[in-house]
């Protein structure tokens, strides 16, 4: 059987055992009972994808594609299911996600909860069994498991994420000013010109800059966390939408506190210097702002005459946002 992965995306029209398949994911996740007939993609079924992409932070389009199909196929994994680990590629899935939340909640940092078990995720679960006298292995088999669940049942009252607390230390330990700090520009391609003249106005400032042209968002990703860059501003074009809208990761009972931040202060300096509709920060769970470690910004921005009209403007006004957000305050 082919499976629906290979034949993405899946639409509005579709017939065939990928669709089903997809169905009965949605079904399993509280996304139904769809009204088309198993197999049929139809408005119902799209219906169900757009509830299921809006809950999750993906862009609302109704269609499946590799990102929402992935983020379906992780959404159905439960703690306890399988062993984890930290592999190659890494593990993924709403379980990683509630390990990073009870490790968070009782103390050990792993990370950013983004249900992606990396390096971080493995330190504090070793950690985690080194102060439970387990087997230090970093692997969350059955024991470990037992011993997280009953030192959890012991907490009391909603629990507070460490890694939320260690985000907000190290914004406020970091340099006030963008000089020497390293920031990352990426586009997927047609962006060249607002990102050149973003990139004179930061090099302005005594920053450093990274650009990335790369259509694809996790190996933008991979690359602004090669480059260990202190911020990261995603560029989108929006042909044939007037105004802009700046998003952050938001995801799993859990944010990037810098990268609100920094939406926040996109959101006060683009709009008005361009003269567009202000479309608001927006906390979402894509590719690129999940997968990203630093805070990190996909601001996407439209019409496209606009764009390229005023890129020198947009360079301008997107590089004293990231002053502004450089200069805090953290709170």
């Amino acid at each position: 059987m082919i499976a629906p992965r290979d034949i993405l995306p899946l639409l509005e029209g579709d017939v065939g055992d990928a669709v089903a398949d997809v169905q009965r994911r949605l079904l399993d996740l509280g996304f139904g009972p769809v009204a088309d007939a198993p197999g049929q993609y139809g408005r119902p079924t799209r219906a169900a994808v757009e509830a299921f992409q809006r809950q999750r932070g993906l862009r609302v389009d109704g269609i499946c594609g590799r990102h929402t199909w992935e983020t379906l196929v992780e959404a159905g994994h439960r703690l306890g299911d399988r062993l984890l680990w930290r592999r190659w590629p890494m593990v993924r899935g709403d379980d990683v996600a509630e390990l990073q939340q009870r490790l968070s909640a009782l103390g050990f940092y792993p990370g950013r909860v983004d249900a992606i078990f990396g390096d971080v995720t493995a330190a504090a679960l070793r950690d985690f069994q080194e102060n439970a006298a387990l087997p230090v292995d970093g692997i969350l088999g059955h024991d470990t498991l037992v011993e997280l669940r009953r030192v959890a049942a012991r907490s009391a009252g909603p629990p507070h994420l460490v890694s939320t607390v260690w985000a907000r230390e190290r914004l406020r330990e970091a340099p006030p000013t963008l000089a020497g700090r390293h920031v990352a520009i990426g586009e997927p391609g047609g962006l060249a010109v607002p990102v050149a003249a973003l990139r004179r106005s930061l090099l302005a400032h005594a920053a450093r800059v990274t650009t990335l042209h790369n259509p694809e968002d996790s190996a933008q990703a991979v690359a602004a966390n090669a480059a260990h860059a202190d911020a990261y501003v995603a560029l989108r074009l929006e042909p044939d939408r007037s105004g802009c809208l700046s998003a952050f990761y938001s995801g799993y009972r859990d944010e990037s506190v810098g990268g609100r931040l920094l939406a926040q202060a996109v959101q006060r300096s683009v709009p008005s210097a361009l003269g567009v509709p202000d479309l608001g920060a927006r906390g979402m769970s894509l590719a690129i702002l999940r997968e990203t470690r630093m805070p990190a910004v996909t601001v996407e921005i439209g019409p496209a005459s606009l764009v390229v009209e005023h890129g020198a403007a947009l360079g301008d006004a997107l590089a004293g946002a990231l002053a502004a957000w450089a200069s805090g305050p953290w709170d």
